[in-house]
């Protein structure tokens, strides 16, 4: 049996030096994607969008990641994350720039094609190297510290935005925001190093065949966990400003102060949730107590998203979805360190990539019917929120049955 321990990290405080760089890069990928999802009304006015067509923006994004992440993960196994990071964040800051060029619906979706493509890199980056530098009992802790990048980087772009697209334009947003990948690389370059250079490494773990992970079931259940909740991550990444100005009236210019309170407190649920299993196994739980509970706990918080829609108040709406988006996050740290619990490290990006790869296709899927139902119900979210409120108690119901011990996976 393969360990899935970390390596001896005695310099404490560069692992959390790393994390921080983690944490600043998820950031800025969240900053770039959201762009859009903040200038949307302004695009579909001027470009003359109808919801499918906006859909269809939306997807390329989602659909080119979703392979991105298969390719990503086992690009990162082999050359490492120092140098795949650096080139993922070339890659997707200047697409992210490539927005402000576009002229017509297909331009802006090959944009979001090549900004997935890059963007894909992040997160089976991130996640190697968290189960390089951490412990067992630190790693869902830091996962949700980088993951926060995601809450940091949805409450900044609705502060940035609006100001730059209002004084110059709505191109100029791209612009600034995928600029601030490149200031990220110079400190990448210059801090990260990879284990081996801060502490001594046991013995190469062996190669495990990409297409082998898919014949055991612990990669289904991690499968599982981001196929039925990424997407509405995704739907509220992509549609929540689009809900509010339907629903409400919020426009451009007071879409910042709703947007940045649901990801404020996400940002409370990234950290909590990964503090709350560190800490259980801290107490002696067992890393399968600890995580299933910590996991238990958020998909029951997310129950009541159902009610979004009919609340009939624009912050009653607002609180909901709040707990719902915190609650995602904290599911969301604790899914991610399931692969480094399970599989040994030179398998931990492909098994990511594949998870991410699934949620991401769970993603172009739901945006899809997203899209089509609205057209066809007039604008109508309930039966969109419905789904997004049951959505996790189903995922956690399959990963129990599939990995009801979170054993590791044997490798030959």
């Amino acid at each position: 049996m393969t360990s899935t321990a970390a390596p001896p990290t005695p310099r404490l405080g560069y692992r959390w030096t790393i994390c921080a760089l983690l944490f600043a890069v998820t950031t800025i990928n969240y900053m770039d994607r959201q762009v859009l999802s903040i200038l949307a009304p302004t695009l579909q006015l001027e470009l003359h969008w109808s919801e499918s067509q906006y859909a269809a923006v939306v997807y390329s994004f989602t659909f080119v990641y979703a392979f991105g992440f298969l390719i990503a993960g086992w690009w990162l196994d082999r050359v490492g994350v120092r140098r795949g990071f650096a080139t993922a964040v070339v890659v997707w800051s200047l697409a992210a720039i490539g927005h402000a060029f576009a002229r017509t619906t297909a331009a802006f979706a090959a944009a979001r094609a090549l900004l997935g493509l890059g963007e894909s890199a992040n997160f089976p980056g991130a996640i190697k190297s968290v189960g390089q530098w951490f412990p067992k009992e630190e790693r869902a802790l830091a996962t949700g510290i980088f993951n926060a990048g995601t809450n940091t980087g949805a409450i900044l772009t609705p502060l940035i935005v609006p100001l730059i697209a209002l004084n110059w334009g709505w191109r100029w947003a791209f612009v600034v925001t995928g600029s601030l990948g490149f200031l990220w690389l110079f400190l990448w370059l210059a801090l990260y190093r990879s284990p081996s250079h801060e502490a001594p490494t046991p013995s190469p773990e062996p190669r495990v065949p990409w297409l082998r992970l898919l014949t055991v079931r612990q990669t289904w259940a991690i499968v599982a966990g981001k196929f039925l909740a990424d997407p509405v991550w995704w739907f509220y990444l992509y549609w929540l400003p689009k809900f509010l100005d339907r629903t409400y009236g919020v426009k451009l210019a007071q879409v910042a102060l709703p947007l940045i309170t649901v990801y404020v407190i996400a940002d409370v649920g990234s950290i909590g949730g990964g503090w709350l299993s560190s800490s259980l196994i801290k107490r002696g739980w067992t890393v399968n107590r600890a995580r299933k509970t910590a996991m238990l706990l958020m998909a029951l918080a997310i129950v009541p998203t159902a009610l979004a829609p009919r609340v009939g108040s624009l912050w009653g709406a607002v609180l909901i979805i709040s707990l719902a988006a915190a609650a995602h996050q904290g599911w969301s740290a604790n899914v991610y360190t399931l692969a480094s619990d399970m599989f040994p490290p030179s398998a931990v990006a492909s098994v990511s990539g594949i998870g991410g790869f699934a949620g991401a296709m769970g993603g172009v899927l739901f945006q899809l019917l997203t899209g089509l139902i609205l057209d066809a119900t007039g604008g109508n979210y309930a039966s969109i929120f419905a789904v997004c409120g049951f959505a996790y108690v189903t995922a956690w119901t399959i990963i129990h049955l599939l990995a009801p011990r979170l054993e590791p996976v044997e490798v030959r």
